[in-house]
């Protein structure tokens, strides 16, 4: 398969991904990480990470036809990569861009069994990645095109994102669906620093499907109210004080911005959908789009899946996968109420390996789980106004009632 035959191309941020195997000791990551002491730890995984891997392999095993842009340095950690990504299919690596003279990038994973991971980063290559990088005549025939965490690629980011919104406008004139997930950054550095509100209004237009989680999300749009949050949870584990209300205000932002889909990732607490209510949005979603008897099935819609029971081994790669089930529904165009569940189910799968993919397993194994029953955890986040519409799976009731009654 060449890449004009990919139905799927993922582009964006890559990195060798190096996680040190963490026993089960039930203490925190800050009683780990103690400055002199000696932690002893078993073998380190080597996998490849960020979006383009993460998404593009799941979306591999899930049995879509995917090719992958990223760029890496001809160095041991760009080789590494490579090998990685050609020991799942040497198609994998067919789109990867080499630089030379430049290093690639890395992320060390502190990613304790039951406890949300810590990476250490290097963004490399990925700060010189720009539009010049795509093949754009390659999406010609594809479906879909998915970019991932432009906030850790400089070239995306700098001047207000004119290097993103480029690229994206780009893609979307090709006429494939434009799907766009993004990454939290340091604080500290310069991507942290940047008004994230300006670059989306900028970038949303040309974006059919927006993946971001909800810290993220929220750091970037309300920096003052993501703080607050900080310092009610005392911790950066704030995902328990979402409730319905922040949920609609964010959504109502980005389809605002120009999204037609918005979905925000919430963890252990699952997914949470918000589609436009205008048709033709839905409609002008690029060859991915609902079918037309489907379209308003897919408008106005806010719903939310809860996550699956399993044994959580890592969590690294959950939100990457995640996305790579939803959008991998909507290439065999099910219902918005399937993508969702088959999202999570994802997701799931996923964290039931420490690595970032290797848990995924073929779209018929996940259906399968999914129909024998497979028992979704508790809802513990806030939603007065919202009902169960099925097994695992919630609508805010006046906008469910709403569509009903169309």
């Amino acid at each position: 398969m060449s890449l004009n035959q990919a139905e799927v191309i993922v582009a964006g941020h890559i990195c060798l991904d190096i996680i040190p195997t963490i026993p089960n000791r039930n203490v925190s990551t800050d009683a780990l990480l103690v400055p002199g002491k000696l932690v002893d730890i078993g073998e380190a995984i080597i996998s490849t990470g960020g979006a383009v891997s993460n998404t593009g392999i799941a979306l591999h095993r899930l049995g879509s036809p995917v090719k992958l842009m990223g760029k890496i340095g001809n160095d041991l950690f760009g080789k590494a990569i490579i090998d990685v990504l050609e020991s799942h299919s040497p198609l994998l690596a067919e789109g990867m861009i080499v630089a030379e003279g430049e290093a690639s990038s890395y992320s060390i994973v502190i990613s304790p069994p039951g406890v949300d991971r810590i990476f250490l980063h290097c963004t490399g290559t990925n700060d010189t990645y720009s539009a010049k990088d795509i093949s754009f005549e390659q999406l010609d025939s594809a479906k879909l095109f998915h970019f991932g965490y432009p906030p850790l690629m400089r070239c995306m980011y700098e001047n207000e994102g004119e290097g993103l919104v480029d690229l994206l406008r780009q893609a979307k004139e090709r006429g494939v669906t434009v799907s766009l997930d993004m990454a939290k950054p340091d604080p500290e550095s310069p991507a942290g620093q940047v008004h994230w509100r300006t670059i989306l209004n900028k970038a949303l237009p040309h974006v059919d499907i927006f993946l971001p989680s909800f810290e993220e999300i929220l750091y970037m749009l309300y920096p003052e109210v993501y703080t607050s949050f900080i310092e009610r949870a005392g911790s950066n584990d704030i995902l328990h004080l979402v409730d319905g209300s922040i949920l609609s205000m964010i959504s109502d932002d980005l389809l605002a911005m120009g999204a037609a889909v918005v979905g925000l990732k919430l963890g252990e607490h699952g997914l949470y959908v918000r589609t436009s209510p205008n048709a033709n949005a839905i409609a002008g979603m690029g060859r991915c789009a609902p079918e037309e008897a489907n379209i308003q099935a897919w408008c106005n819609q806010e719903l939310l899946a809860n996550c699956y029971q399993v044994k959580v081994a890592g969590t690294t790669g959950a939100g990457d996968c995640t996305i790579a089930g939803f959008l991998a529904a909507m290439l065999r165009g099910v219902t918005i109420e399937e993508a969702l569940r088959f999202a999570v189910g994802v997701g799931a799968c996923n964290v039931e390996k420490s690595d970032a993919t290797s848990g995924v397993p073929t779209w018929d194994e996940v259906q399968a789980r999914i129909n024998e029953g497979w028992d979704h955890r508790s809802l513990t986040l806030s939603l007065p106004s919202w009902r169960a519409i099925g097994a695992g799976l919630w609508a805010e009731s006046g906008r469910e009632e709403g569509n009903r009654d169309e």
